[in-house]
């Protein structure tokens, strides 16, 4: 009965998926995770340390873990890293100085054992601001082509039902 409970709680959803929000400091993160959580834009404040919340999607839960991106927070990311599923990377469409390290960041991340099982989504955040990167240009210099060992997926942020549409369609696939 319990193997039968189990497998059932599994087809519907009972499990929960485990994200961290990943990206440099102002990119953008906790705007992301709390207008996923409650479907409209909030104020928020540069993160020290993480926000961690619960989004559920049509039975699909994600516990949701948004990290500080400062730069002496970078180095702590790795302790987030055991079990997660997907690497959400929010990516500063303006930004186009720090795009490199942003890269640095993004390759030094996915070569941890830790993440060798994890989808990557990018999101090129304020792409409503004049000037700011295509989601073409900031894949192009992300190297995301050369990501053959992840499933990843990039988009600009205006779409994030979308986004959590395609979050859904990785854990089911797997």
């Amino acid at each position: 009965m319990g193997l039968l409970l189990t497998k059932l709680m599994t087809v519907f959803g009972d499990r929960e998926h485990k994200v961290i929000i990943v990206g440099l400091d102002n990119a953008g993160k906790t705007t992301i995770l709390y207008q996923l959580l409650t479907k409209e834009a909030v104020h928020t404040s540069p993160t020290i340390g993480s926000n961690v919340e619960e989004i559920s999607v049509r039975n699909t839960r994600f516990l949701v873990w948004d990290i500080g991106g400062q730069e002496s927070l970078r180095a702590s990311w790795i302790s987030y890293y055991c079990n997660t599923e997907i690497v959400i990377l929010v990516v500063d469409s303006t930004d186009r100085e720090r795009l490199t390290l942003t890269k640095a960041e993004l390759h030094r991340m996915l070569a941890h054992e830790d993440l060798q099982n994890a989808a990557i989504l990018v999101l090129a955040n304020k792409q409503d601001v004049k000037g700011s990167m295509s989601v073409a240009e900031i894949s192009q210099n992300l190297t995301l082509s050369s990501i053959t060992a992840h499933p990843w997926h990039v988009q600009a942020c205006c779409l994030l039902p979308a986004s959590l549409d395609w979050m859904r369609s990785r854990v089911i696939a797997n």
